[in-house]
C-alpha cells in the first residue's frame, strides 16, 4: 500500500525546532524520518487511573522525539530510537487490535514527529471501527498550528509542562524556548477539548490533563508552573504531580539531577496545589527507580 506524501515533510517545521528537514530524504532534528517508527505497542497500567483504569490504556511507545532531556526515562526509545517501522495502515491496525484487548483508550505516547501522519492513520482506523477515546500523550513542545490539525480526532490531551525557567529548559532538553511553547501548547488543547471529562466508571473520556514532573533543586519550577497554569486555566484544570524522577540517561554526567526528590521538595508541591485550591490532582508515592518505565525492545540487536 502506497504511503500519502505530505508536503510538511519536505522542509519540516511542524514542531519548534524548524530543522527545515527534507524528511524523506533525511531524519529531522528529532530523528526521525518520513516513515513512522514505535517500539511497542501494549496494555500499560502505569499510567494515572483514569487513564489506565481496570483494563489499561492501549499504548503506543513511538521512537525518537524533538526533546533531548538529559534525563528522559524513555532515552532508549527517544533519542537512541529503538523502534520498528510500521506503515500508516499497521499503525491503525495496532490501535484497532488494543480495542480489541480491552483497552480503555489509545494512547499516543511521544507522537509529535509523526504528527501528520497520525491524522491519517487515526482516520483510516475510525473507518475501521475504531470507537474508544484517543489520548495524546505529549511533552508539550508543539506548534498550536500543528496540534489544529489534530481538532475533532484527539479526545484526551495528556501533555507534560516541564519546565518554568527559559535556563533549564535549554541546559536539560536543548530548547530554551520551551516554556512558552508548552504554555500555548496547552492553551489550544484545552481550546480543542476542555476540562477533563470522567464517566461513570471512572474513566476519562474527553479533556486535558496536564503532567508536571518534579525534578530536584527545584530546576522544574514547580511553584512557578503551577501558578501559572492556575492564572491561565483557573483551578479546574485537572493536573497530575509526578513524583517518580530518577536518574536516567545522561542524568548521572549532572550532580544536581543525581538523586531523586525527596519528600520535602515533593511535599512543598504539594502545598503549593493545595494553596491554590485546584479541584482534580492525581498524586504519587515518591519512587527513585524504573519501576515506571516499560521495557523497551531493541529492535536494531535482533537483526
Amino acid at each position: 500500500m502506497n504511503e500519502p506524501r505530505h508536503l510538511e515533510l519536505n522542509s519540516c517545521t511542524i514542531c519548534p525546532q524548524d530543522c527545515k528537514a527534507d524528511r524523506y530524504q533525511t531524519a529531522g532534528f528529532c530523528g526521525a524520518n518520513h516513515e513512522i517508527k514505535i517500539n511497542i505497542a501494549m496494555l500499560h497500567h502505569g499510567e494515572e487511573p483514569v487513564i489506565s483504569g481496570t483494563r489499561g490504556s492501549g499504548t503506543i511507545f513511538f521512537s525518537h522525539c524533538n526533546l533531548k532531556c538529559v534525563f528522559c526515562q524513555n532515552h532508549t526509545i527517544s533519542q537512541r530510537g529503538w523502534g520498528h517501522k510500521v506503515s500508516v495502515h499497521e499503525l491503525a491496525g495496532h490501535m484497532l487490535t488494543l480495542q480489541e484487548q480491552g483497552a480503555h483508550n489509545v494512547n499516543l505516547v511521544s507522537p509529535t514527529q509523526y504528527g501528520i501522519q497520525i491524522v491519517d492513520a487515526i482516520g483510516e482506523a475510525k473507518s475501521r471501527g475504531l470507537n474508544i477515546p484517543i489520548v495524546w500523550n505529549s511533552n508539550a513542545y508543539e506548534k498550536p498550528q500543528t496540534l489544529k490539525l489534530l481538532k475533532g480526532l484527539i479526545d484526551i490531551y495528556l501533555p507534560d509542562f516541564k519546565y518554568a525557567h527559559a535556563a533549564y529548559a535549554k541546559i536539560y532538553s536543548g530548547a530554551a524556548d520551551y516554556p512558552r511553547y508548552a504554555l500555548s501548547a496547552i492553551k489550544e488543547m484545552f481550546d480543542q477539548a476542555g476540562k477533563l471529562h470522567i464517566n461513570e466508571i471512572g474513566i476519562a473520556t474527553r479533556g486535558v490533563l496536564v503532567r508536571h514532573l518534579v525534578l530536584p533543586k527545584g530546576l522544574s519550577g514547580t511553584r512557578e508552573i503551577l501558578n501559572l497554569l492556575h492564572d491561565e486555566f483557573g483551578s479546574g484544570i485537572s493536573l497530575s504531580l509526578m513524583a517518580q524522577y530518577y536518574p536516567a540517561g545522561k542524568a548521572m554526567e549532572y550532580p544536581e539531577l543525581s538523586k531523586g526528590i525527596s519528600k520535602m521538595e515533593y511535599d512543598a508541591a504539594l502545598e503549593t496545589v493545595q494553596v491554590l485550591g485546584f479541584d482534580r490532582v492525581f498524586v504519587q508515592e515518591i519512587s527513585c527507580d524504573a519501576g515506571w518505565t516499560p521495557v523497551f525492545e531493541d529492535y536494531e540487536q535482533k537483526v
